[in-house]
């Protein structure tokens, strides 16, 4: 796919990753629509960044695990620029708790719902409105194939992006939108302290820890080939290879 006047919408995009993604794309052209939940000073900072590239921005907030802001948001985005080209499914978030028998129901449902069921949910209501030829890119994460020390509830809920992400490829292939995954270890964003980062990087093979803008370059791959499709894509330095 040729990025440039396409439409994107990047949940989870107003920091990290997410706004790593957004910006590589409106560095190529394309019109970025911003998902946040919270911090909309954050979120404007960041859609100031991607009209500096000449394209257009939109503010899309609204919490990924509800029904009703996802359905207004894609509204919103779809009202202003008729179709979505590229969907990037990145919001997420972890949980204090990690040992198994401390995790409570409720934390367990709410990590299920933001990282999987909000998947889920944006997909669903976007896809409607993209064409054939479409690209879709699930966030999931070295620990839904290796568990790790993040929390079960956490590694079940990526475990559920991929198995997403192979069932959704197979299912849009006739309509040639391809879907894959991005499985990130370790990411240097403002959640990691300097010594979480140190530890992390003895443990990683190629001695340090993934950068935003490493993962963003690899979706840009994805986007741009239209050949790869039901794959999860490594990116965690040799940690973890299968």
């Amino acid at each position: 796919m040729e990025i440039k006047g396409k439409n994107a919408i990047v949940t989870g995009g107003r920091r990290g990753i997410g706004r790593a993604i957004a910006l590589e794309l409106a560095k190529r052209g394309a019109n970025v629509g911003i998902n946040y939940v919270t911090n909309e000073t954050k979120a404007r900072e960041t859609l100031s960044e991607i009209e500096k590239f000449g394209v257009k921005g939109i503010l899309l907030k609204g919490d990924v695990s509800k029904i009703g802001d996802v359905k207004n948001f894609v509204k919103k985005f779809v009202d202003e620029f008729k179709r979505i080209d590229i969907l990037i499914n990145n919001a997420g978030i972890l949980s204090k708790n990690i040992n198994f028998l401390d995790v409570s129901e409720e934390e367990w449902d709410r990590i299920i719902d933001v990282n999987l069921k909000g998947t889920f949910l944006v997909t669903k209501e976007a896809l409607p409105f993209m064409p054939d030829g479409g690209k879709i890119i699930n966030m999931s994460s070295i620990a839904g194939k290796m568990g790790g020390t993040v929390g079960a509830h956490y590694a079940a809920s990526k475990a559920g992006v991929i198995g997403l992400t192979f069932a959704l490829a197979s299912e849009l292939a006739k309509r040639k939108i391809t879907v894959n995954a991005i499985a990130p270890g370790p990411v240097d964003t403002e959640l990691i302290t300097e010594e979480i980062k140190e530890r992390l990087s003895k443990v990683t093979p190629l001695g340090r820890i993934a950068t935003p803008e490493e993962i963003a370059k690899t979706a840009l791959f994805l986007i741009e080939n239209d050949f790869v499709d039901g794959e999860v894509i490594d990116v965690n330095g040799a940690r973890y290879m299968d």
